[in-house]
């Protein structure tokens, strides 16, 4: 991702955590510099017009820096916090921060701005399906992608989550190279195994 020098309306969007009509309407409307591409209806976006438009707009230029996605882990088990931890940081591909209880986990949301959370069910002070409101109800965070995990087996706490906004569900326990490989498939990351 770093080594690009220009990047599609999609591409841009993922990067800014914003969604793709909303980069449209900033290229459109000129807040958002590029180009389209000869004989199409095609937009490009150069790399430093998408960082000045990032940093103008208060969006951490990181993802466009670093290129790793940002995973947000929340869960109160602290050995299986570090074990999904360790599994994705040797995928190279990951900026990883945790929390081991929801006000922790909404704090950092909002500060860190994950692509993607991992979301413990039953955390102590709040359950993940709040979490998963909170989260659904910012709209700048509507690119993030939540991943619940939990002991829990009946298919309506599962479908009340689903409802509550989180785009996958894995029972626990699970093979946490099946994590890293669903988590690779909701962020359209090539599988690394």
């Amino acid at each position: 991702m770093s080594s690009k020098t220009v990047f599609t309306t999609g591409e841009a969007a993922k990067i800014c955590k914003v969604s793709q009509q909303t980069i449209i309407r900033c290229f459109d409307n000129g807040t958002l510099k590029g180009f389209r591409v000869p004989g199409s209806r095609f937009r490009r976006i150069p790399r430093d017009q998408l960082f000045s438009f990032m940093r103008d707009n208060g969006i951490p230029t990181d993802a466009l820096e670093s290129g790793k996605r940002k995973l947000l882990i929340v869960d109160d088990d602290e050995n299986l916090v570090e074990l999904m931890s360790d599994v994705f940081k040797s995928d190279g591909r990951f900026e990883i921060k945790t929390a081991n209880n929801g006000f922790d986990a909404g704090m950092l949301v909002k500060e860190f701005r994950p692509d993607l959370v991992i979301l413990d069910v039953m955390l102590p002070d709040i359950n993940g399906k709040e979490v998963c409101q909170r989260v659904r109800m910012d709209p700048t965070m509507e690119m993030v992608k939540i991943i619940c995990i939990s002991g829990m087996v009946e298919q309506d706490k599962i479908n009340e989550l689903r409802a509550a906004g989180a785009n996958d569900f894995m029972n626990k326990p699970f093979a946490i190279d099946k994590l890293l490989e669903r988590a690779c498939l909701m962020l359209e990351m090539e599988n690394a195994a």
